[in-house]
């Protein structure tokens, strides 16, 4: 079974940073694409961010020039830095990520358990 552990998350001010990571784990083959989604209380979950094997990253128009979407797939990881924080940005945020397991030919999407970020004054 593949887990993902998301971490990071915390309280900051508005116009502060976070990085969130993202760390795969379990029977591995290869990690596809790989996003992060956040849920604020009492809406709808919204896709944040995806990047591609190959590291080409795409942005939701909410954050795009405001956080970065990264992976280092030495270590199964991806990452969001968040920068120039504000309220608006307060959610639980998960990754999710296309995963081939070693001896199946199916790729399946898993889930993490999801990181809060809060960011208030």
């Amino acid at each position: 079974q593949v887990t993902l552990v998301e971490s990071g998350g915390g309280l900051v001010q508005p116009g502060g940073s976070l990085r969130l990571s993202c760390v795969a784990s379990g029977p591995i083959y290869e990690l596809y694409g790989m996003r992060w989604y956040r849920q604020a209380s009492g809406k709808q979950r919204e896709w944040v961010a995806s990047v591609s094997m190959g590291g080409i990253p795409t942005y939701g128009d909410s954050v795009k020039g405001r956080f970065t979407i990264s992976r280092d797939n030495d270590k199964n990881t991806v990452y969001l830095q968040m920068n120039n924080l504000t309220p608006e940005d307060t959610a639980l945020y998960s990754c999710n990520v296309d995963v081939s397991e070693l001896g199946k030919t199916q790729v399946r999407e898993y889930w993490g358990q999801g990181t809060q970020v809060a960011v208030s004054s």
